[in-house]
């Protein structure tokens, strides 16, 4: 039923068409609509062999279908104009030239749907060949003038779709590239002090040390040496769960405040066995902030102690708290001498640690004391970044005034 509703439409508006037309040239709406039913037949039968002729050119090229369109229509019309013309019993010689024109309209009709359905299936061609090359991984070539919007669009598309690979396949490098990287720096860091481990274990089962003094010296830097393991393992799984969107967040309600002051206090110890000076400030009365304490300390706690390890002894590292209209920051400023500008946009990738070893983080040596710390700001919805300022350089993590209970990373 439903397949019969266009064949009713179309039959309607051949109609109505028909009337129109009818009146337009002072011709009755009876005569219009005979000459319309013998025309619409003749070519409702040449339309019904076109569908067929479509049927069987399915699996043909785009120019054949174009070419035997351009005759089913041609064809249509000229069969039904030939049996309206014999209906109104013209002269034979007037048949004859109605004839010649039809047979000439429809060369060129045919001609020219051959031009554009070569033009078609040229642009086809080279959209399904811009489609393979994209498919095994190669540069896309340069699209010829397509024939048609359609195509222009589709290429269009492909290009797009291109260029989002090739983005795609240039962070899948160099995130391969990190990823070997990094484990050829933990493989440096895990080998060292197991190694320390060892040596001094054999010594004290071996009996080669016996002086109270140098036992306790190699029991205390065996405590170290694990200490140090103990560090690089956390990092570790702290990071595989970022990357893993599986890092739960707990907000709390936190002053920032007490939030940076705890971790001045934290890792004062560290700046004063180095002689570094460090210096905390807040500007003014802050508004609490919702984080999940103990993530956002280590995220302060990697920032402050990678300042003071590429401090001079002698120089200072300042830390700000302060807010905004856009919500609350701390800025963590060191004097490390700055950062090359080709690496200041690369310190938050995996394992990068530029000519400086800039990014020991947490004492664990693989580069991933900021990458953690990226990490953890993004799962809070906030941002992290590094510039250079005087003698050195300035991190700064900005946080939202308020968000949504129990986020989770997204990687």
């Amino acid at each position: 039923m439903r397949r019969l509703v266009p064949l009713v439409a179309a039959c309607a508006v051949g109609a109505g068409a028909a009337a129109l037309a009818g009146a337009a040239v002072n011709l009755s709406p009876r005569d219009a609509l005979h000459l319309a039913w013998l025309a619409g037949g003749a070519g409702f039968v040449v339309g019904c062999a076109g569908g067929l002729g479509i049927h069987a050119l399915k699996r043909r090229s785009l120019a054949a279908n174009l070419a035997w369109i351009a005759v089913v229509s041609v064809g249509a019309a000229a069969v039904g104009a030939i049996a309206a013309a014999r209906a109104m019993f013209i002269s034979a010689a007037d048949l004859r030239a109605l004839v010649v024109i039809v047979v000439a309209a429809a060369a060129t009709g045919i001609v020219v749907a051959l031009a554009l359905g070569a033009r078609v299936a040229a642009g086809s061609r080279a959209l399904v060949g811009a489609a393979r090359t994209i498919g095994e991984g190669s540069p896309m070539p340069a699209l010829p003038d397509l024939a048609t919007g359609e195509l222009a669009l589709i290429g269009d598309e492909l290009e797009a779709m291109n260029r989002n690979l090739e983005e795609s396949r240039q962070r899948e490098r160099a995130l391969d590239a990190s990823r070997r990287e990094l484990v050829a720096w933990v493989s440096h860091d895990l080998r060292t002090p197991l190694s320390g481990i060892r040596a001094m274990t054999e010594a004290l089962e071996d009996g080669v040390v016996d002086d109270p003094e140098v036992v306790r010296r190699y029991y205390r830097s065996i405590r170290v040496e694990a200490d140090r393991l103990s560090g690089l393992v956390d990092d570790l799984f702290e990071l595989s769960r970022i990357n893993a969107g599986a890092l739960r967040l707990n907000l709390e309600s936190v002053c920032l405040s007490e939030l940076v002051s705890d971790a001045i206090a934290s890792a004062a110890p560290i700046a004063s066995a180095k002689g570094v000076r460090l210096l905390g400030s807040v500007a003014g009365e802050l508004p609490d902030v919702e984080v999940s304490p103990p993530e956002m300390a280590r995220v302060l706690r990697n920032l402050l102690e990678n300042a003071i390890r590429h401090t001079p002894s002698d120089g200072a590292v300042r830390v700000e708290a302060a807010a905004d209209a856009d919500g609350a920051y701390v800025n963590v400023a060191d004097a490390c001498g700055g950062i090359p500008e080709d690496d200041v946009d690369r310190v938050f990738e995996l394992a990068f640690r530029g000519e400086a070893d800039r990014r020991t983080g947490n004492g664990a040596g693989a580069g991933l004391g900021l990458t953690i710390a990226r990490g953890i700001v993004h799962a809070h919805r906030g941002e992290i970044s590094v510039h250079n300022e005087g003698d050195g350089c300035r991190f700064t993590v900005r946080l939202p005034f308020r968000q949504t209970t129990g986020l989770e990373a997204s990687g």
